[in-house]
């Protein structure tokens, strides 16, 4: 099987030339494409997932030989989560050559962090299968680069450290509310809102809900260290 164009300068992009292309076009392929005779990632982006984690788990093992098991949780739950994994795979232009029914490319599927992040993953797999652990860790390494070395000891996503912030405090779970929709059915926009029981609240506006709730987050998080809120 020969590769494109496109997906050449991706495998270049990626660092990795493909002996089974057919693993990277099942890779990208996401499951508004998928066919009886065209799989699509899913499978992949569950075996990816697994292989990340190594990954990082033995990237901060051997970046900090001191650290406790409490500070590497939050660094490792940094390096491996679905925003981690969107930010690469917009670093190596994914989208570009992502494989998408006509309805999920038409609402922005190339855009979308879910599934940016679920292809980064599925395309770690396909590394791993077509080369084995060790090729699939340099790969990684070498996209996620100083980020194993520079990831904060408190690296949790907002959400996290806002939840522990008002637990720490005896208050209840942070809520968060829907304010409104805005834009065509297409390429949606949402605003979200978090309120804390003591009263605090925040506002922020994404593409999708999950990524407004952790804007809002961060922003009342921001708001408490401040004093503003």
């Amino acid at each position: 099987m020969k590769l494109s164009a496109d997906m050449k300068a991706f495998e270049e992009r990626l660092g990795h030339q493909f002996g089974r292309p057919e693993l990277l076009l099942r890779a990208l392929t996401h499951p508004s494409m998928s066919s009886p005779t065209r799989e699509d990632n899913q499978r992949l982006e569950f075996l990816g997932d697994r292989v990340l984690g190594l990954v990082m788990a033995e990237a901060l093992l051997k970046a900090d030989r001191n650290a406790a098991e409490g500070l590497l949780a939050p660094r490792f739950n940094a390096l491996v989560r679905k925003e981690a994994c969107a930010d690469i795979a917009r670093e190596i232009a994914l989208g570009d050559v992502l494989k998408l029914g006509r309805s999920e490319m038409m609402s922005g599927g190339r855009r979308k962090q879910a599934l940016l992040g679920d292809a980064m993953e599925a395309v770690i797999a396909a590394v791993y299968r077509d080369a084995g652990f060790e090729v699939a860790r340099d790969v990684v390494l070498k996209l996620w680069g100083k980020r194993v070395e520079t990831v904060e000891a408190d690296a949790r996503d907002p959400k996290t450290a806002l939840q522990e912030w008002a637990q720490a405090r005896g208050q209840q779970p942070p809520r968060y509310q829907e304010v409104s929709r805005d834009g065509p059915p297409h390429q949606p926009t949402f605003t979200m809102s978090v309120t804390l029981e003591s009263g605090e609240t925040a506002k922020a506006t994404a593409g999708a809900k999950r990524t407004a709730e952790q804007t809002a987050a961060k922003t009342l998080l921001d708001q408490l260290e401040s004093g503003s809120a």
